[in-house]
């Protein structure tokens, strides 16, 4: 079953709460805040995938409200859209520079809104997805011990030297600082001179 996403969308005027939430709470679970200080306090407590981030609040604004969540490394991997009716070029860039990901201009159009967050929301997933991946991949490497560094070596019985200073068979001292275990076979060449000794061994005792 897939996840329902958590949206949580913040803005100081309470219609323009009720107008996200009607837009998107058939394919989403909505917060909502109405200032900047109960929004850190939702973050925190229910991690939603994607914030709606109105900018021009009282006492904390939302440029103030992206930098705590991107300050914030539980957090800082949350899509922020910023929803407002400051309809500059100097605010978009100020909200992208701050690490907001898209900018709407109030009034909404809240078709684009959907597709925005949809397509946001389907990025962050397979972000997720890849870095749950890493994750897994890094686990799965600090398993594995690692063979480094010059290993004495007889050139004649191909034993190792351990770092007691204890000699060992090739094969006992890789299964021990590794996770490779060993079958046992004959190369071709091997194979072959097994076999001449066979088949001298056979001569021998046909002619005694």
């Amino acid at each position: 079953m897939d996840k329902r996403f958590k949206i949580l969308a913040v803005d100081d005027e309470p219609i323009n709460l009720k107008l996200m939430t009607a837009a998107l709470k058939g394919n989403y679970d909505i917060l909502t805040a109405l200032n900047g200080y109960d929004a850190i306090d939702l973050l925190e407590e229910y991690r939603p995938d994607i914030v709606l981030l109105d900018v021009m609040m009282p006492n904390l604004d939302g440029f103030e409200v992206c930098k705590i969540i991107k300050a914030d490394e539980r957090y800082a991997d949350i899509p922020v859209i910023f929803l407002t009716a400051l309809d500059t070029q100097e605010g978009q860039l100020q909200g992208l520079e701050l690490g907001g990901i898209d900018y709407l201009t109030k009034p909404i159009n809240f078709t684009l809104l959907r597709l925005r967050v949809r397509n946001h929301l389907e990025l962050k997933r397979r972000n997720d997805l890849i870095k749950e991946q890493r994750d897994l991949l890094k686990t799965a490497l600090a398993r594995v011990k690692q063979l480094e560094g010059v290993i004495p070596i007889c050139s004649c019985c191909k034993k190792i030297m351990d770092d007691k200073q204890n000699w060992q068979q090739l094969e006992r001292y890789i299964t021990n600082h590794s996770e490779a275990l060993f079958s046992h076979g004959a190369c071709p060449e091997c194979a072959a001179e097994q076999m001449e000794v066979i088949r001298k061994m056979k001569l021998a005792s046909s002619a005694d």
